[in-house]
């Protein structure tokens, strides 16, 4: 990639506090930064801390950290009882980041007399807090999406034409009833503002390799006169390197034992809390399945996760004894990338948040597909009717009902040792490798991150 040569601009980027958000706008000023345009990140002292706790980024210079307290915040513990899987026990913490509104104008005051253009890049939840961009005469705003173009298309499909492919599509769409809880959908109608009078485009964690179609009808739908539709994905890193001085997981060390595409990768990432009974069923139809595993057996987050008070979950008697080496349950964080990268592994159940299916999809790791809440019930379907790379272990239509073990035992055979899994695997290294692919020098997606960067600084 072509360095910029004069430091005529600076992006500042303004995450939204949950870690799905914080993971993808964090990778996408990793990318930015290695144009030698610096990067300043603005968030919440507690946010802050647990991005770089998570994803630490240390290692670029150009990526500078500026962190603001922001008014107390209850921390309550997830409900895994709860009848919408929404994560509404972070609703406190979001509230609170709206408070940085005024930092964020007061830092804009204090940088955008020193460079030619500052550019805004902030998550589409944090409308209210960026708001005041209009006050500055050289500063650009851009609004990153952060679900699937998929998803973002059939929110508001309604003003574009169908054809057959889609129409088929819209029958089986899932309902988007039970994706958010009442609090849920009252936070989000509070962060809404009217973003096209201060941006100039929309960005999008999402390749042209995965969802080209889909991309083009929302630019035919929503992008005309000045607006803009950047496709810059996969944020992600489609490449994974192991620094020689980095301690690595213990994990590995079971890993690298496994034959290749031998193992199962469970995970429902940071925002699911699964009932008891739930978690006993999963655990038998692993044990029964007789495949290989990992599980990341971890509560949703807090609003703040470095309260130390943690849900003590419950295995069946003697379940790790009786799985010996055939798997292993983890309780702390993972690098679930360098998981998915790695030669075992050969599938991955998942709750289909958008992270998760852009971090398999760019491994070429196939996909259980179980959505929680939120955009998920879509990522699953895009994964499973459109792509063909995954299979539900419960689609949306069942997700008042408790999954069984047989059904989790079922599953993880097709999706591991079937021919229907064989298969599935191919189509999803095959796809895994045109998106590396796109990432290269003259690759589709690193054109238009290259187009992005030279146009905001030109």
């Amino acid at each position: 990639m072509a360095a910029i040569d004069q430091p005529n601009i600076a992006v500042v980027v303004v995450p939204f506090p949950a870690q799905g958000h914080l993971n993808q706008l964090l990778h996408l000023s990793r990318l930015i930064s290695a144009y030698n345009v610096p990067v300043h990140v603005i968030t919440t002292t507690t946010h802050g801390r647990q991005a770089n706790t998570r994803i630490p980024l240390s290692l670029s210079t150009n990526i500078h950290f500026h962190h603001h307290t922001t008014p107390h915040f209850p921390s309550p513990p997830p409900d895994p009882t709860a009848a919408t899987k929404f994560p509404t026990q972070l609703i406190p913490a979001f509230q609170s980041a709206m408070h940085l509104r005024q930092p964020f104008n007061d830092f804009l005051s204090t940088l955008s007399p020193s460079v030619k253009r500052m550019v805004v890049i902030y998550d589409y939840l944090m409308g209210t807090v960026v708001q005041d961009v209009i006050l500055h005469a050289n500063v650009e705003a851009y609004m990153f999406s952060s679900c699937s173009a998929f998803a973002g298309f059939w929110y508001r499909h309604e003003a574009a034409p169908l054809d057959d492919e889609l129409a088929a599509i819209l029958k089986e769409l899932p309902t988007n009833e039970d994706c958010f809880s009442i609090e849920g959908y009252r936070f989000i109608a509070s962060t809404d503002v009217s973003w096209k009078k201060f941006s100039s485009g929309t960005i999008f964690d999402a390749s042209r390799v995965i969802e080209g179609k889909y991309l083009n009808l929302i630019e035919q739908v929503d992008y005309q006169d000045r607006q803009k539709l950047w496709a810059l994905g996969p944020f992600n890193p489609v490449e994974i390197t192991n620094d020689p001085n980095h301690k690595r997981h213990k994990l590995f060390d079971w890993l690298k034992k496994q034959t290749p595409d031998s193992v199962l990768y469970v995970s429902f990432g940071t925002t699911t809390s699964i009932s008891n009974e739930q978690i006993q069923e999963i655990a038998l139809g692993l044990e029964e399945s007789k495949q290989k595993f990992i599980w990341v057996l971890r509560d949703a987050d807090k609003g703040d996760i470095f309260d130390s008070e943690v849900r003590m979950i419950e295995l069946p008697d003697q379940f790790e004894e009786r799985v010996g080496e055939n798997g292993l349950v983890v309780v702390d964080w993972v690098p679930q990338l360098e998981i998915l990268s790695h030669r075992s592994t050969g599938g991955f159940m998942s709750h289909c948040g958008w992270n998760s299916c852009m971090e398999s999809m760019t491994m070429g790791v196939p996909v259980a597909a179980w959505p929680m809440h939120s955009d998920q019930p879509h990522n699953a379907m895009l994964i499973t009717n459109v792509l063909n790379i995954g299979i539900y272990v419960r689609d949306w239509t069942q997700r008042k009902e408790l999954v069984s073990s047989k059904v989790v035992k079922e599953v993880v055979g097709r999706l591991m040792v079937s021919d229907e899994g064989v298969e599935m695997r191919k189509r999803a290294a095959e796809l895994g490798n045109r998106i590396r692919r796109s990432m290269m020098d003259g690759g589709v997606a690193r054109v238009e991150l290259d187009s992005f960067v030279a146009h905001v600084s030109r």
